[in-house]
């Protein structure tokens, strides 16, 4: 019975457009994982994110989160686009060229607990989360076998790459459970040295070199080797206030987030377009020039990003972002200066 609704789980995940899913067995996160977690939060390398800080004890046992639980579906949704902004104009991350994820995520997991609803006879109760909750997706991920964590910090879906969102479906019944799978990073170390601003390291800690091999367990399991405050998606997503001139002239000509570390990655050579409609980014989003964007409104970027992620850098956080590659544009940097 297990195995039967197991493998219709999966198959029903895969109709509605994921890419791949597994399932794990909820338990505490593994104490080396935890101590890791901990760490990282107690040197300040999650800067001025303090939400990482809080329902720490949730966020390192995922049972505190729902009564019963028992099994976490892991799911994978690509965004690779079909499309892209032209090469001379500013750039966004491809993550936002479309709708927001959390809400097409989410849906499609409500519809998917909707579908095991037909396959069993028990009551059950579910809750479903798409990077909305204290949830270490990335680890659940790797628990549940979908891919290993790579050097970006970013998980990896063998022969598929890194561009996706996840999400996960918490269920209060017992299912049939995979296991992880190895690390196959190697000795790679494409995306570190992509990185403009130094906000990844081969090392457990960001001020700290050590050898590549003896680095694998903390690359599966943990964010040591990451510095947020370093890193320009926080900078230009989530910091609020002004961002420093060092890493301000190595934006180049991306005013949201940041993919040098993601375009880097060689599995991502694999990765495959995106069929989802609420992903493709509309065409004034492609047209935009930067005359354009120079002088967007504010009534014209909640138009342009109606239900999208962009929003979470709001209007004034967006402008800040265009100035300072303007700046960029009007006085000419080495790159690594």
């Amino acid at each position: 019975m297990r195995s039967r609704l197991s493998h219709d789980i999966k198959a029903e995940a895969q109709r509605l457009g994921f890419f791949a899913c597994g399932i794990a067995q909820a338990t505490a996160v593994e104490e080396t994982t935890a101590h890791s977690f901990r760490e990282w939060l107690a040197q300040g390398y999650h800067a001025e994110m303090h939400y990482m800080e809080n329902h720490l004890d949730k966020r390192l046992d995922p049972r505190l989160l729902m009564n019963g639980l028992k099994s976490i579906v892991c799911v994978a949704l690509g965004y690779a686009p079909q499309q892209r902004i032209p090469d001379t104009e500013y750039q966004i991350a491809a993550y936002a060229y479309g709708h927001d994820y959390h809400d097409i995520v989410k849906e499609k997991l409500h519809a998917l607990a909707t579908f095991i609803t037909t396959r069993t006879d028990e009551s059950f109760q579910y809750r479903a989360f798409s990077d909305s909750a204290p949830v270490l997706e990335r680890y659940w991920a790797v628990q549940a076998g979908l891919g290993w964590i790579g050097r970006h910090h970013q998980l990896i879906i063998p022969h598929a790459g890194s561009m996706f969102f996840l999400g996960e479906l918490f269920l209060d019944i017992d299912l049939e459970y995979d296991q992880p799978i190895e690390n196959r990073c190697g000795t790679c170390r494409r995306c570190i040295d992509a990185c403009p601003t130094g906000a990844l390291t081969a090392s457990s800690s960001p001020n700290h070199t050590s050898d590549l091999h003896n680095d694998e367990d903390h690359v599966l399991t943990s964010l040591q080797g990451f510095d947020a405050e370093r890193c320009l998606s926080y900078q230009t997503i989530e910091n609020r206030g002004d961002i420093p001139s060092t890493l301000a002239m190595k934006m180049g000509q991306t005013i949201y987030g940041c993919d040098r570390c993601l375009l880097a990655c060689p599995w991502n050579r694999f990765a495959k377009p995106t069929q989802e409609p609420k992903l493709q980014p509309n065409e004034e989003l492609l047209n935009m020039t930067k005359e354009q964007w120079n002088h967007l409104t504010e009534d014209d970027y909640r138009r342009l990003f109606k239900g999208s992620a962009v929003k979470r850098a709001k209007y004034s956080g967006l402008m800040r972002n265009i100035q300072a590659v303007n700046d960029n544009l009007e006085t000419p940097r080495h790159e690594n200066d």
